[in-house]
């Protein structure tokens, strides 16, 4: 076992890189990522106002982003979670993907602060993430958003936590959910990283990254196995029928990518696909850095849930 691996070890370098990241934010006096996300895609404005929904684990503090045009009746909303290992709270780095939705799906965008390891192991993150989206289907009404036309989705550890939550809504009968958009989620906790192999010598998502994050996030590795946690090692053989399509995005280089193709192939079988696309040279996270790329992408995935929430 690596010595990464060990959950004391690896909860102290989770919180050892949570420091830093808050100190160099403080540091940049706002001119650090933050300050980078909101200066990207300039022709999306930027109107937010903040959201706090209570849940069972913890108020979750929330970022909501309107239409750049509104119609006389209210507007789906997508509810989103990013990424950051299920460790690191990376927020705003999904700001310029939420101002695209917002303006190209014409959706508000609700943008999730959910609890993070090791402070807040599993399950806490994906059962607070079900309930947030729960809240969100319930009180549309008196936050202008219709809570019946309702997409979610996720970078990354926000896209293994999209898929839970659509899983959670399968098993407890609601809210329904017109699509669940995984963006190179990690979706096989139980396969250890070493194990996998990346179309790359030397991929972006490292082993040591897999001991830090993946030990953090499930000390006891039995749990991995869970259905929240891993749905598509072959452990997990439920049926699927029922699920919210999911449209599920991989990058060719990713580390990831095997285990989100595999679920594709499952969710396929379960007739609940709606589409798969794969981003040629790409690896994982490309999106914070190349906008083309990235505009190519956002734009497929505002599509997928425009179409969606029309037909809902």
């Amino acid at each position: 076992m690596s010595l990464l691996a060990r959950p004391a070890v690896a909860a102290f370098v989770a919180k050892t890189l949570q420091r830093l990241t808050q100190l160099a934010d403080r540091r940049s006096g706002g001119r650090g990522s933050a300050a980078a996300s909101h200066a990207r895609f300039p022709e999306y404005p930027r109107v937010v106002t903040e959201l706090t929904i209570p849940t069972s684990i913890a108020p979750a503090r929330a970022t909501v982003y309107r239409p750049t045009v509104e119609g006389p009746t209210p507007p789906p909303v997508h509810v989103n979670f990013h990424g950051g290992g299920y460790v690191m709270t990376l927020t705003e780095l999904d700001d310029p993907l939420c101002r695209f939705l917002a303006a190209e799906a014409g959706v508000v965008v609700i943008n999730v602060d959910y609890v993070v390891a090791p402070q807040h192991p599993f399950p806490a993150p994906p059962r607070q993430a079900y309930e947030v989206v729960r809240w969100v289907a319930e009180n549309g009404a008196g936050h202008g958003w219709d809570g019946s036309r309702l997409t979610v989705g996720g970078q990354s550890a926000g896209g293994g936590l999209a898929a839970a939550v659509a899983r959670q809504a399968l098993e407890e009968g609601g809210p329904s959910i017109a699509l669940q958009v995984l963006h190179y989620p990690p979706l096989d906790l139980v396969t250890n990283a070493r194990d996998k192999r990346a179309a790359a010598a030397k991929p972006v998502l490292r082993p040591w990254m897999a001991d830090v994050f993946d030990t953090s996030y499930v000390p006891e590795v039995k749990q991995r196995a869970d259905r929240l946690v891993s749905p598509a090692h072959p452990s997990d053989t439920a049926d699927l029928k029922g699920l919210a399509p999911a449209f599920v995005v991989t990058a060719e280089f990713d580390l990831l990518k095997a285990e989100a193709v595999a679920y594709a192939h499952r969710l396929r079988r379960a007739g609940a696909l709606a589409a798969h696309q794969d981003v040629p040279g790409a690896d994982h996270g490309y999106d914070t850095s190349d906008d083309e790329r990235a505009r190519n992408t956002y734009a497929l995935i505002a599509r997928h849930v425009r179409q969606a929430v029309e037909g809902a």
